[in-house]
């Protein structure tokens, strides 16, 4: 017994301690080659839209400010000299009301000077016995009459090639939505740009009232439509890339329409049923908006990965 335990279990102890040892050098430093790490095998792919046919109502709406139309400028036509002022600065005056009566020299007649249209007058600069000579500005009228300006971006000017001249106004508080006429599109020198609509003279407003100028540019039907953000481009031509089916793409150019800026009509250069990316190479997806509510009419959103 005393030759078991002094020789024979420490002998075993230090051989079944030393498989040990050993099997975990092996594991940790010796693996076996055969078996080798997984591999991840999916990969993210572009995302793909089929052109279908549907319709675009192509309307923009551009918030504005009444405001009275600018002055304008009254010139004398003859020569001569100031007989009666019947008008003083700051009154208003009716379309054709006489101002001033002018005597000319040779021949020898009165010849009136009247207000074209309706308006406040300033700066006026005649008085009796003062000589009037043509060309002269003798007066400023500004008139009865308003327009809706708004600003715009530069890029929307393309939005508005082919719109009509006209427009819906709509003020807030004030009447129903009605049409104004003559709309134009105005670039500053400073490369601001705007959009101007005449108010109807029926029509009763204030200077410095917000408005909103709707603007309905075009509408197409049952036509091949296709997401913006599969397209180069915007204003008549862009390019798009279709998938062939076996993982590659084809960049191909296509006429575009009339479009509500997220859909596109394409007139040419595809077919309905054809596969293209949904967006275009080197531009990020979008990044969608997740909301959640935290308390009662509290309300959290957070960005999250489109893929």
């Amino acid at each position: 017994m005393s030759v078991w335990r002094k020789w024979v279990l420490p002998i075993l102890s230090l051989i079944v301690f030393g498989a040990i040892a050993a099997s975990l050098v092996k594991v940790a430093f010796f693996p076996d080659e055969s078996t080798s790490a997984e591999q991840p095998t999916s990969q993210i792919a572009d995302p793909v839209v089929p052109v279908e046919r549907g319709s675009i109502a192509s309307a923009l709406d551009v918030a504005g400010t009444v405001a009275r139309d600018a002055a304008v400028p009254l010139r004398a036509d003859v020569d001569g000299t100031v007989v009666e002022a019947l008008v003083a600065d700051g009154q208003r005056v009716e379309a054709g009301q006489v101002l001033f009566r002018v005597k000319t020299d040779d021949p020898v007649r009165t010849i009136n000077l009247v207000a074209p249209f309706a308006g406040d007058l300033s700066e006026v600069a005649l008085v009796k016995n003062q000589r009037a000579s043509v060309g002269i500005e003798y007066a400023k009228l500004t008139p009865l009459t308003f327009h809706v300006l708004g600003t715009i971006e530069p890029v929307q000017l393309y939005r508005l090639i082919n719109a009509p001249t006209d427009a819906s106004i709509s003020i807030t508080g004030g009447p129903a939505p009605f049409t104004c006429t003559g709309l134009s599109v105005q670039v500053a020198e400073d490369a601001s740009t705007s959009v101007r609509c005449a108010i109807p003279a029926d029509q009763t407003v204030f200077a410095g009232l917000p408005a909103t100028i709707g603007i309905t540019v075009g509408q197409v039907d049952d036509a091949l439509v296709v997401p913006t953000t599969a397209v180069q481009g915007g204003a008549g031509t862009g390019l798009v890339w279709v998938d062939n089916g076996d993982g590659t793409t084809e960049e191909r150019a296509v006429t575009l329409g009339v479009s509500d800026g997220a859909m596109v009509e394409v007139t040419e250069g595809l077919e309905e049923g054809e596969l293209i990316r949904q967006f275009v190479p080197g531009v990020l997806a979008p990044a969608e908006q997740f909301c959640y509510e935290i308390a009662p009419g509290e309300e959290v959103c957070e960005s999250g990965v489109s893929w």
